[in-house]
């Protein structure tokens, strides 16, 4: 007799496992407990099975019958439903596993770092280093990886000789990590434990000329220098107001204010991610000017050579022009003129130490200063960037210590 739902609700257990038939196969079980069972009951190739299909009232009457229903035509078909089942299953656990997988959760993380605005060339650094991670991690679920796994990538890396790569790769999978613990695809990331597990990379300076005298030869040779007019802009520029390399190449025209002698750099493009403005002495607004001239135009100040002129100078743009201007890798770079600016601006025992550090946009350790920071200094950073202009011009000119002495004095009697 087919059951009822009355039946099955108000049928006691027993001391014993009850069975109580619908027909067709289909049983539920009640426990000595209490529970009860919805069972499947079948043969296939000659022996008989079971198929757990749920408990009751969870599952109901009518949904049990379809349930059974669907495996009889599973039968009818010469396939298991028990096996059938667990490739089902399987199918799931993959698809989940996939959705979490680490070359699923590192795009998502890079999406966030996009939304987030940084810089196209940060974002370009981490998706090159997690394609090194991606051929051994990418399959593996986030929530599955092992201290091992990480660690036989950052070796293969090491071994090449790359110490700095394999840290920054390093630091970089522990992001994704931690970003997949925020979005519950984790519990804890395993590169805490690799701190130190691989060869600490030797830390190199960029080079840079601190010499008055020989920052002046320098001087006198971008201004000779018969390169792009974009190029030796930068150069020139890079001197006036030691910004990063990576900010000035990408700067647009939007972002000075030639009325207030003011470059405003956006924060998406600082390597803090917090906006910041640079005093422009007279000297960098001509330079500007004469610049505006050639790019005025285009997108960018200093727009990329024939073929390009629509993305700016490539990021080795300003290091080649030195090379060409006979300067070694190590004797100046690009990146150079900020040590070169902060090394004789100290030197001259003239500026405030916060104020030069300020100028370079360097970080503020302290969380309450670095908020008062942001506009600190301002007044003296522009009658500091001032005098470094007109301190440029005597090295350029050749006055040296005469030179000096005269901006000093300019400087003290202010």
């Amino acid at each position: 007799m087919a059951l009822t739902d009355i039946t099955c609700r108000s049928t006691k257990p027993g001391p014993g496992r009850r069975k109580l038939s619908d027909g067709a196969g289909l049983q539920l079980w009640i426990m000595p407990s209490g529970a009860r069972l919805w069972r499947y009951i079948y043969r296939y190739l000659g022996k008989q099975k079971v198929w757990a299909i749920g408990s009751y009232p969870k599952v109901s009457l009518t949904d049990a019958r379809a349930l059974r229903d669907e495996a009889r035509q599973l039968l009818r078909q010469g396939k298991d439903p028990n096996s059938e089942r667990d490739r089902a299953l399987r199918a799931e656990q993959e698809k989940l596993h996939a959705q979490d997988s680490f070359d699923i959760v590192s795009r998502e993380f890079l999406d966030k770092c996009r939304r987030e605005n940084y810089s196209e060339v940060t974002l370009e650094k981490k998706e090159w280093l997690l394609d090194l991670a991606r051929p051994k991690l990418g399959n593996i679920p986030v929530s599955e990886l092992k201290p091992l796994d990480i660690l036989d990538v950052l070796q293969d890396v090491e071994g090449r000789g790359l110490y700095e790569t394999a840290r920054r790769l390093r630091s970089t999978i522990g992001a994704v990590c931690r970003f997949a613990i925020f979005t519950a695809r984790a519990q804890t990331d395993p590169t805490m434990v690799l701190r130190g597990a691989i060869a600490t990379p030797t830390v190199t300076s960029y080079a840079a000329i601190t010499d008055p005298e020989k920052f002046g030869v320098l001087l006198r040779a971008i201004d000779n220098f018969q390169g792009q007019p974009q190029t030796v802009a930068g150069l020139k520029l890079l001197a006036l107001c030691f910004p990063r390399p990576g900010e000035l190449r990408q700067a647009k025209w939007p972002e000075f204010d030639f009325q207030k002698q003011v470059w405003t750099i956006p924060a998406n493009r600082m390597k803090m991610r917090v906006e910041h403005k640079v005093p422009m002495a007279p000297q960098a607004v001509a330079i500007l000017k004469d610049l505006r001239e050639f790019s005025g135009h285009k997108v960018y100040v200093f727009p990329g050579l024939a073929g390009s002129s629509e993305k700016p100078l490539c990021e080795n743009a300003f290091n080649q022009a030195l090379r060409r201007i006979g300067y070694a890798k190590d004797e100046m770079t690009s990146h150079g003129f900020r040590s070169s600016a902060s090394s004789l601006l100290n030197d001259s025992d003239l500026w405030n130490p916060d104020a030069i550090e300020r100028q370079l946009a360097h970080a503020e350790a302290n969380p309450v200063r670095r908020v008062y920071a942001r506009n600190a200094h301002w007044k003296l950073r522009v009658e500091m960037m001032q005098w470094w202009a007109n301190y440029l011009d005597s090295l350029r000119y050749g006055e040296g210590e005469r030179g000096f002495m005269l901006c000093r004095w300019a400087r003290i009697s202010i």
